[in-house]
């Protein structure tokens, strides 16, 4: 799997019992699988080092599963 930086907006989305994810710029939708309680603000931007992960099975049926790394909030302009 690869590693990638990943920059967008945190997001809330009510499907099955509910997720977090991210938008990035181009409004692609990530589904982190270790989603840290720190970045669950919807339209929080945040700036992440991400790992792409495969899933066998996953009930929201959305968005690509990574894995976080690290990650930074951004300031709000």
């Amino acid at each position: 799997m690869k590693n990638f930086h990943l920059r967008g907006k945190v997001f809330y989305k009510n499907v099955g019992t509910g997720a977090w994810g991210i938008r990035d710029m181009s409004g692609q939708e990530w589904r982190p699988i270790n989603m840290p309680e720190q970045l669950k603000a919807e339209g929080a931007e945040v700036n992440l080092f991400v790992r792409e992960v495969e899933e066998d099975f996953s009930m929201h049926m959305w968005g690509t599963p990574v894995e976080i790394l690290n990650f930074h909030t951004l300031p709000i302009m």
